[in-house]
């Protein structure tokens, strides 16, 4: 697996695949750190060792001996028959975050799901979390064209801030021009006809005032819902001074 030095830190990341089951207790430990999840909500070592066992991914990346971040995907069955990667969680502990660790794991999981002949890797995301948003649509060519309500119930997370955990499904095609462009530097995007906007002090109103961010919640999802049943997209996201915009368009695989 991939290793990388990261200069600011002056360290060196690495990435390989989990296999142990003191390894999973460990990415366990980081679910408590990063989302702060009461048991009740933590991914239980036994589905890292089924998911490792099914076809799935468990990846960590170290800093040494220790892990500052992981992912863990399960195998997936669409309606046609065809496998794909369901990329069920990825976290990074805080003094790690904005060196690349994310990328490097998503990178990693890539090239193990091509050379397995894998197509397809999908995961869902917080559309309130722009940071992320951002990350899978600009930096690594994600498309979404789902919005499901409330996927996982509302969680202990005070991450959450309490509202329904809503999500967009982020689908990663691995092979295609525009995932190859956009890793290379290259953005790819097709013409944008719909900017959804979300406040960049989201993050802000989400812990102070809960029924403000549940009503600008409820209204992108309601715009998502339309613009995909028009067979549009989201493409890409756009920072602005005062709020990110969603970019919708017709999708290019």
């Amino acid at each position: 697996m991939e290793s990388q030095t990261v200069t600011e830190r002056q360290v060196t990341i690495e990435v390989r695949a989990l296999t142990r089951t003191e390894e999973f207790h460990q990415a366990v430990d980081l679910q408590r750190i990063i989302w702060k999840f009461d048991d009740v909500d933590l991914l239980p070592v036994r589905l890292f060792v089924v998911a490792t066992r099914v076809g799935g991914q468990a990846l960590g990346a170290y800093d040494g001996e220790r892990m500052v971040g992981y992912c863990l995907a399960i195998p997936g069955l669409k309606s046609n028959g065809e496998g794909y990667l369901h990329s069920h969680m990825l976290g990074v502990l805080e003094d790690y975050r904005n060196l690349g660790v994310g990328r490097m794991l998503k990178l990693a999981q890539r090239e193990d799901a091509l050379e397995r002949g894998i197509r397809l890797v999908e995961w869902t995301f917080d559309p309130l979390e722009l940071k992320n948003a951002y990350f899978n649509l600009e930096r690594l060519g994600a498309i979404v064209r789902r919005y499901v309500r409330n996927q996982y119930g509302t969680t202990t997370s005070p991450l959450h801030g309490g509202l329904p955990t809503d999500r967009c499904v982020a689908e990663w095609w691995l092979g295609s021009d525009r995932v190859r462009a956009v890793l290379a530097g290259r953005p790819d995007r097709p013409a944008v006809e719909v900017r959804v906007e979300v406040p960049n002090d989201i993050a802000r109103i989400r812990a102070r005032e809960p029924k403000q961010a549940r009503i600008i919640q409820n209204a992108i999802g309601e715009q998502f819902e339309q613009h995909f049943d028009r067979g549009l997209a989201i493409v890409g996201f756009e920072k602005g001074p005062t709020a990110g915009a969603y970019l919708l368009g017709e999708p290019r695989l």
